[in-house]
């Protein structure tokens, strides 16, 4: 093994919290080739555990293998072995192409079919990646599963809590929701306490080839960041054109399919001559319709959540829902299986996550859900085929009668935000 000497600034501070000596434990630490999870493996066999390096192969090689600050593909494997190997621990590669591609790649391109807005790193980190490393790491005698991963697990007086990261810059909390609790007692984040700068150091000074590498920017598995292709050569009615419609039943023009839109989108819809602004407001796969409407459609007063994971009891307790992982998390509640806003939230997208946060420790995840649909907010209106207007007042639906859609389409449906 490698003999690590001085140890660089915040090694001290990455914890893998178990019990007992830990020449006595074994590692195994998910390498996808990058800083992140080299570092890991670093202090991990800085530590005196038994080390083993575990890497996916997530999609072929291809064009991809020499994609700069790609992952689990072509050069950063190699990279990661060559981490291994100066760290003198084992590594294993296992090729996870398949399951890769029917779990999360088709389910990407069906989505976006379905007029939703994927996020395939959490499909991602709830399959390939947590639970078949989650096996593969129990079926090696693992002590803990460590990755690189910027969130921190912290004891609470009821076990493992998953928190945010000390770098806010670098927080990953919300892709990491669906973690459950079995696999947050196994996993180890020895990260999450330590800023991006301080790892960079610490691959420098520990000589680490991969300290420079740049950070994967894009999709993994998506070349150039252009998704719209690789949508187009799965799912070639990706493509099909329709028609952008205005929230009040007025047809405004053409689209080019609808994977270029997502709800709360202003540009590209390249529609003119209206007193406000147009944003998406909905995407309608059944009918291939874009319909967009002025800023005040994509209120929504509260969502339908699916596939929920909760870390802790959130019946009933003030929390903070982020609804996209660049937004500010907001003031909301659960009502069974609905996420209630405190104030109209804007541009709630259908497909992306909920992610909630307690409200009294603003750095714990409690868990969250997917965003199935969304509920206008006060003064907001859906249209159905009865020809009656829904809007929700405080939680509740009022009815009034409207004038059937000009087009007279029997089975239509607008919701100004969904």
């Amino acid at each position: 093994m490698a003999t690590l000497l001085s140890p660089p600034a915040g090694l001290a501070q990455a914890d893998f919290q178990l019990a007992g000596p830990l020449r006595d434990r074994r590692i195994v630490v998910a390498m996808s080739g990058g800083v992140d999870s080299s570092v890991v493996a670093a202090l991990a066999a800085r530590s005196g555990a038994e080390v083993i390096g575990v890497t996916l192969q997530l999609y072929d090689h291809g064009a991809k293998a020499k994609r700069v600050g790609a992952c689990c593909a072509g050069q950063d494997i190699r990279d990661a072995r060559a981490v291994a190997d100066r760290l003198g621990f084992v590594h294993h590669v296992h090729d996870h192409e398949s399951r890769f591609r029917d779990t999360v790649i088709d389910q990407f391109a069906d989505e976006y079919l379905a007029g939703r807005t994927p996020i395939p790193c959490v499909r991602c980190n709830m399959g390939v990646k947590f639970t078949d490393l989650f096996q593969l790491a129990k079926e090696l005698g693992a002590d803990c599963l460590a990755t690189g991963h910027y969130v921190r697990r912290v004891m609470g007086p009821a076990g493992a809590e998953l928190h945010r990261a000390v770098d806010p810059a670098r927080d990953q909390s919300y892709f990491l929701f669906a973690t459950t609790q079995e696999q947050l007692d196994f996993l180890r984040f020895p990260l999450g306490g330590l800023e991006k700068s301080v790892v960079r150091e610490i691959a420098r000074e520990l000589g680490l080839g991969v300290a420079g590498k740049p950070d994967s920017q894009d999709i993994c598995f998506v070349p150039d960041g252009d998704y719209a292709t690789l949508v187009r050569k799965l799912r070639p009615e990706a493509d099909d054109q329709g028609a952008i419609v205005h929230v009040d039943g007025t047809v405004l023009g053409a689209h080019k399919g609808l994977i270029h839109y997502t709800v709360g989108q202003r540009r590209g819809i390249e529609i003119g001559g209206q007193a406000e602004p147009l944003y998406v407001v909905r995407l309608d796969a059944d009918r291939k319709e874009v319909v967009v409407g002025p800023r005040r459609a994509l209120a929504v007063s509260g969502a339908r959540l699916g596939e929920a994971n909760w870390l802790a009891d959130v019946a009933g307790r003030d929390v903070l829902a982020k609804v996209r992982s660049m937004a500010k998390p907001v003031p909301a509640r659960i009502d069974g299986d609905r996420l209630v806003f405190a104030a109209p939230e804007y541009g709630v997208a259908p497909g992306q996550a909920a992610v909630l946060y307690d409200a009294a420790d603003e750095s714990r995840v409690l868990g969250g859900g997917w965003i199935e649909e969304t509920f206008a907010a006060e003064g907001g209106l859906r249209r159905n085929t009865s020809g009656v207007c829904f809007g929700v007042v405080s939680g509740h639906l009022r009815n009034e009668p409207v004038s059937p859609p000009a087009s007279g389409r029997g089975s239509e449906t607008y919701e100004l935000a969904r």
